[in-house]
């Protein structure tokens, strides 16, 4: 049976569609009054300080922390320049992520929304994030309903398409694809001022998207690339969360850790951060398996230290739990034999 949909979406879905281009008292628009009415609740703005201050405790991302930076240092210094007297020079603040999954895309893109509104671009500053599903319809004349409706509860914030490149299959078979990217094309112009899109995905398959319409490459013309995470950066995203929730390694688990991390494979099936918050989960399973294994000490008796480690085997059970070995231990280096010139002297 199918499940029954919440009424004030539908009715907001509706109306929005219908009346979009009527007008009300004071210029106001029907789907500008459904936004105040059903729109997110928000708390008050974040001082850019503290948002910038929490983009430079990110682990790595060194090359996108100083795009962001520069970004709204350009709409600050615009801002200026108005104050002044002086004209604004327009450029789009539409953005392409590339990366592979788990590179921090996501948590920026949330921390960007929050800065256009510390900066007065957006209004709410609010992130709506959806993938294909939430955009493209089964039947015809559906796609443009789920839309419309998804770019209304962005408005005055930012849309996150995650993996954009699904919306232009690589077949080009029929699809109702193509007409979700044409609503959105009409809809970032007729709300130019009030949403910022973002389009995130792999880069080969990102770059194919832009091709696929020729509205895309000129509304979409600044890309920032979210690099791997370095054997390094993921050891102190996992601790990290082992200081906030507070656990501990035992000794020698930390070169374990190492070893799992460097055995990751590379490229687009890279798990990146996601895999390093999966691999916390799994061995925080892994250590209650074995304490409650213990048949020298029951679950009641276990003191602080016992349930903040993590083992060696913990790590590597976890690991393994999730279909990755790790690295094997480095052997001992080869002892280097006599020189030639002692053999020559010892004849």
């Amino acid at each position: 049976m199918a499940a029954s949909r919440n009424p004030l979406e539908e009715l907001r879905e509706t109306i929005g569609h219908l009346a979009e281009q009527i007008k009300l008292p004071g210029g106001d628009r029907v789907d500008d009054r459904m936004g105040e009415m059903f729109g997110p609740k928000l708390g008050p703005a974040r001082p850019l300080s503290e948002l910038q201050a929490e983009l430079d405790a990110l682990i790595g991302l060194d090359t996108v922390k100083e795009q962001v930076r520069a970004l709204v240092a350009l709409l600050q210094v615009q801002a200026r320049r108005k104050a002044h007297g002086l004209p604004e020079v327009a450029t789009s603040q539409h953005l392409v992520f590339l990366g592979n999954p788990g590179t921090g895309k996501t948590t920026v893109a949330r921390l960007l929304a929050e800065m256009y509104r510390a900066v007065g671009l957006l209004q709410k500053g609010h992130l709506v994030e959806v993938d294909r599903s939430g955009l493209v319809g089964q039947y015809v004349g559906e796609t443009a309903l789920k839309t419309d409706r998804v770019i209304r509860r962005a408005l005055d914030g930012v849309l996150f398409i995650d993996e954009a490149y699904a919306l232009a299959p690589e077949d080009h078979r029929m699809d109702f694809g193509p007409e979700a990217i044409e609503v959105l094309l009409k809809r970032m112009e007729d709300h130019r001022h009030r949403l910022v899109v973002i389009v995130a995905g792999y880069p080969r398959l990102m770059e194919m998207f832009l091709l696929s319409n020729p509205g895309l490459r000129s509304r979409f013309a600044r890309e920032i690339t979210f690099p791997d995470y370095s054997v390094d950066a993921l050891v102190a995203i996992f601790g990290q969360m082992l200081a906030q929730h507070e656990y501990l390694l035992e000794p020698g688990a930390q070169q374990m850790l190492r070893r799992i991390l460097a055995g990751l494979h590379s490229g687009e099936d890279s798990g990146n951060a996601r895999f390093a918050r999966t691999l916390f989960e799994q061995a925080l399973n892994r250590q209650a398996l074995r304490l409650s294994l213990d048949e020298d000490r029951s679950l009641d008796a276990l003191d602080r230290e016992d349930v903040m480690t993590l083992t060696e085997d913990d790590l590597a059970e976890a690991a393994r739990a999730l279909g990755e070995e790790p690295e094997p231990e480095p052997g001992p280096a080869p002892t280097a034999g006599p020189s030639r010139w002692w053999r020559w002297l010892m004849t």
